[in-house]
């Protein structure tokens, strides 16, 4: 086609609304390299290092199903740099999510050509520097690499399947921390009864109860109470935990599939055929991801927000059956965990903020061409915050709910929260006088994100029950020849890349 001079979009023609500028052949080198510096234009903090490592390992992903009409050498040399560690600089905005992230894509690609910066251990250093400390050379761009490079939402999407790994752990122990309070507040079990979940048989919710049973199961505190308890129910806080935990599972769920079509997909614009021919299209276009990260960020808002309540009612003398005020034996001269409820009102009332929805907020661009964009790259960082808010969240929840459990001897917690419990005290100490309580806060905050939380539970009950394997695709023509990922549950900082030229 190039020979032909025919007009193919960023082939022989400008981007975006220069798309009818028609290029001469002594300039379409020029125009990918160009591209490429006119759009590294973000602005700000560098995103996290596992975000710019699984866009790289993503968009080589989509170059290599063979669509985009890229040469080997462009994905091979991604991957040589993603393999060597090295890191290029990609601000954190900059991005609108269509056609796809432009921005962030562009400053990985201006590393490849030996321009721009890496992030190094002692500050920026210039990408030639660091190509040639590897042994690489440049990479030289020719028709259509620039632009395949960038077209894609690599970066949205590593940051959803980011998102849905540390997700799935928070939920778990979401519903171990719970479980804890239940015990604290001389909860009730039976609402988490199986029977009772079948009346409305939402799979999350199902799912959710049975890991509730299954946390307290066997609970001296819970049997202390069983018979000739006055009270018929629980605060919503406490009975209707499987009916937020369990959608938030369900929304995850749905979260996955997305992510999973994505990981499927040949992303980028234009595309290359089988039959030869090259057709623009919107494929780039971020919707999916962004109204997929809104909709979970809701969800892990609200399961905060569930917390929180649960919490506020640990504290309080009037609510907490028995408990001294704010957990500490000596309320006046110490103020216990008074202070550790204002944080997590304070992240809540910011969770609030987060869960507004950001792929509803399209601003038209590039001379009106770009008249919609999907915002997905502002709605997968506000879910980055989001998920890490949860985590501290819950950690209150837990440091809280472990000193209600020491105030309740000599009644014992059951099995599985004993583990935990026994967990916390290796890094927290029980209830004593007012001491330094972010450090405590923050030792919690860490198991919470290692797994530690949930392997302790797991090691008296066995594994607590998870969403089901997502289905397989649909098959197309991608299917049967095209690499491909499967959804991968891991931190990106681990992954290594294949090496294309070997068998």
């Amino acid at each position: 086609m190039i020979e032909r001079d025919e007009a193919v979009y960023g082939i022989t023609t400008g981007f975006g609304s220069l798309a009818q500028t028609f290029i001469e052949s002594d300039q379409r080198e020029a125009l990918q390299q160009n591209l490429i510096r006119a759009l590294a234009a973000g602005m700000g903090d560098p995103v996290e290092p596992e975000v710019i490592r699984a866009m790289m390992l993503l968009r080589a992903r989509t170059l290599a199903m063979g669509y985009s009409g890229a040469r080997l050498v462009v994905v091979q040399t991604l991957l040589d740099v993603l393999n060597a560690g090295i890191l290029p600089l990609v601000p954190e905005h900059g991005s609108l999510g269509a056609s796809g992230d432009l921005a962030p894509l562009a400053h990985v690609a201006l590393v490849l050509s030996g321009e721009g910066f890496v992030i190094a251990d002692t500050g920026l250093r210039p990408a030639a520097e660091a190509l040639a400390e590897h042994g690489m050379a440049p990479l030289k761009f020719e028709a259509k690499d620039g632009v395949s490079l960038i077209n894609g939402s690599d970066g949205m999407l590593g940051m959803l399947v980011l998102a849905c790994h540390d997700t799935r752990r928070l939920l778990a122990t979401a519903e171990i921390a719970a479980a804890m309070t239940v015990e604290v507040l001389l909860g009730i079990n039976r609402a988490f009864a199986e029977d009772l979940q079948d009346v409305r048989p939402h799979q999350g919710q199902k799912t959710s109860a049975k890991n509730l049973t299954l946390v307290l199961e066997g609970s001296p505190i819970v049997a202390s109470h069983r018979y000739d308890d006055p009270r018929v129910q629980d605060a919503y806080s406490l009975r209707c935990t499987p009916q937020v935990i369990g959608p938030a599972r369900d929304t995850l769920r749905h979260a996955e599939e997305i992510a999973d079509i994505e990981l499927h997909s040949a992303v980028d614009n234009p595309v290359v055929l089988p039959d030869g021919r090259i057709e623009s299209c919107g494929n780039f276009h971020g919707a999916p991801l962004g109204y997929a990260c809104d909709f979970l960020a809701i969800a892990l808002a609200d399961v905060c927000s569930m917390a929180e309540r649960r919490i506020d009612r640990m504290l309080d003398a009037t609510r907490s059956e028995g408990l001294p005020a704010f957990l500490t034996a000596d309320p006046g001269v110490n103020s216990g965990m008074m202070s550790g409820h204002y944080t997590v009102a304070g992240i809540c009332a910011e969770n609030r903020r987060l869960a507004a929805p950001a792929s509803i907020d399209s601003m038209p661009t590039s001379a009106g061409q770009e008249d919609h964009v999907s915002m997905g790259w502002g709605a997968a960082r506000k879910l980055r915050r989001l998920v890490a808010n949860t985590a501290r969240v819950l950690a209150v929840e837990l440091v809280a709910a472990s000193r209600g459990l020491d105030f309740r001897a000599p009644l014992e917690p059951g099995a599985s929260t004993g583990a935990v419990h026994r967990v916390i005290r290796l890094h927290v100490d029980p209830p004593a006088t007012d001491r330094y309580l972010a450090l405590e806060l923050a030792a919690v905050e860490a198991i919470v994100l290692d797994g530690a939380i949930v392997e302790a539970a797991e090691s008296v009950i066995g594994a607590l029950a998870g969403p089901a394997a997502l289905p397989e695709p649909e098959s197309s023509r991608l299917s049967a020849t095209r690499p491909q990922l499967r959804f991968f549950f891991c931190r990106a900082t681990e992954i290594r890349a294949p090496d294309l030229r070997s068998p």
